[in-house]
């Protein structure tokens, strides 16, 4: 791991309610970006991390996570867009580095496929099942700046946001959580 670790930003930062802009540089910042969002991502012990969650307002996101079938996927994508869904619709727990602490069921699709670039700027293709899925779309929807909890009922919202508690990964909390 080559990148260096950033504070995760937590619900209630602008940052993350706020759709990025796109990529149009492919240089090697955009590459030190994305060291630095695994890096942050490992820190925290998370699966997938968007530019948004370590403050940058960047369509980009990184991910380290397994399908359906227990494949482990690793990867970043840039500018990305959600091109497909398909199969039955999963409830599952679902969580957030920047909603630190508790987690919420919340149906997703149990198969996504997203577009979008690499670091270079060459188009990609990722379709995940399962798991991967939920991180792929979890990941593209923070660029748009949309939360997890921005899909649940205002008494889910309200209890998922008391039950949050920092961690030495995350930024400051805000005085006020929004409701």
């Amino acid at each position: 791991m080559s990148g260096t670790a950033r504070p995760v930003v937590v619900v209630g930062n602008p940052v993350l309610h706020t759709a990025t802009a796109p990529v149009t540089e492919f240089d090697s910042e955009l590459a030190a970006l994305i060291e630095d969002m695994f890096a942050s991502m490992y820190v925290a012990e998370g699966v997938g991390l968007a530019a948004t969650q370590i403050g940058v307002g960047l369509s980009v996101f990184v991910y380290d996570c397994h399908d359906h079938e227990g494949v482990k996927h690793k990867g970043h994508v840039v500018n990305p867009r959600i091109l497909a869904t398909a199969g039955p619709e999963e409830k599952l727990e679902e969580g957030c580095l920047s909603v630190p602490g508790p987690y919420a069921v919340l149906g997703r699709p149990f198969s996504v496929t997203v577009a979008g670039q690499d670091r270079h700027g060459a188009p990609l293709t990722v379709t995940g099942t399962g798991f991967l899925a939920r991180c792929l779309m979890h990941e593209t929807e923070h660029l748009a700046g949309t939360l997890y909890i921005d899909h649940l009922n205002r008494r889910r919202r309200n209890r998922v946001l008391a039950e949050i508690e920092p961690y030495p990964w995350n930024g400051p909390l805000p005085e006020a959580l929004p409701s």
